[in-house]
């Protein structure tokens, strides 16, 4: 297993430009282009599906959840070291997107997603190769079977959608509605249907701090995955808990979004 898990999740608006060029129609202001693309890919599924593909997603916001995993007692054990978004809100996107990469050079780390493999990773991809962006490492850690484009072993990505689903055997739960079950917050006051406005808003710390919810949403899901599995121990996983609650208490005065979730979480259990 790998030492580094890396739970993340990124937050994306239509690449204005991107529409206008595909549109054929280099006059558009943002707004129109973004409305514009909708109403192309509507057109193209039959009126199915206005949800622009992977290429089209400019990235705003890219959130960590580091976690370590240290040997204990009883086994593995998992200590939340950092919960941050790249960058400021002053970043571009090339620098966001840069900077995962160099992470994935630097320390080649296990990911966890929830759907990244259908959203996250080829918007990623994408966008970094539309930079000029360079990442080696990807193709080349691990093997044949074991790798970062690995479907079936999350040694490397860990995407909770497929991963709970039996990769599609059974039907693919929002990460909301799984939070739902296991007793987890979801959503708060913000949910993805609402970052074009806050962008164009230009409420880009609101939708870091929202970027930020649905990272520990995923690490909390994730962990519960880790201990029915047994990669961690009842023990373990209740100390990881833990260590994030408290991670949660020291930084909520500074992060009052962060404050807000923990309060949602206590109102859970009771």
């Amino acid at each position: 297993m790998r030492r580094d898990v890396i739970v993340f999740d990124i937050e994306t608006v239509v690449d204005a430009d991107a529409a206008r060029r595909v549109l054929r129609k280099p006059d558009l202001s943002d707004t129109e282009a973004r409305d514009g693309l909708s109403a192309y890919f509507l057109e193209k599924t039959d009126g199915r599906n206005d949800f622009p593909r992977q290429p089209f997603h400019q990235v705003v916001a890219i959130s960590y959840g580091h976690l370590i995993r240290e040997p204990g007692e009883t086994g593995s054990e998992l200590v939340i070291r950092q919960l941050a978004t790249g960058g400021n809100a002053e970043s571009c996107e090339q620098e966001l997107v840069a900077a995962f990469f160099q992470l994935i050079e630097s320390r080649a780390p296990q990911l966890v997603s929830f759907n990244g493999r259908g959203f996250d990773v080829p918007v990623l991809k994408y966008r970094a190769m539309a930079h000029g962006i360079a990442c080696p490492r990807w193709f080349t850690q691990g093997d044949k079977w074991t790798n970062y484009d690995s479907r079936y072993n999350p040694t490397y990505h860990c995407d909770l959608l497929e991963v709970l689903s039996d990769f599609g055997a059974s039907a693919r739960c929002s990460m909301d509605e799984v939070a739902a079950v296991f007793g987890v917050p979801g959503k708060l006051e913000t949910a993805g249907d609402n970052v074009r406005d806050m962008f164009e808003n230009g409420e880009i710390e609101a939708i870091r701090n929202y970027c930020e919810t649905d990272v520990l949403t995923t690490m909390l899901i994730f962990l519960q995955h880790q201990h029915f599995s047994g990669a961690i121990s009842d023990n373990s996983y209740q100390r990881t808990l833990l260590g994030i609650r408290n991670y949660l208490e020291n930084e909520a005065e500074n992060r009052p979004h962060l404050g807000e979730y923990l309060n949602a979480w206590r109102a859970i259990d009771g």
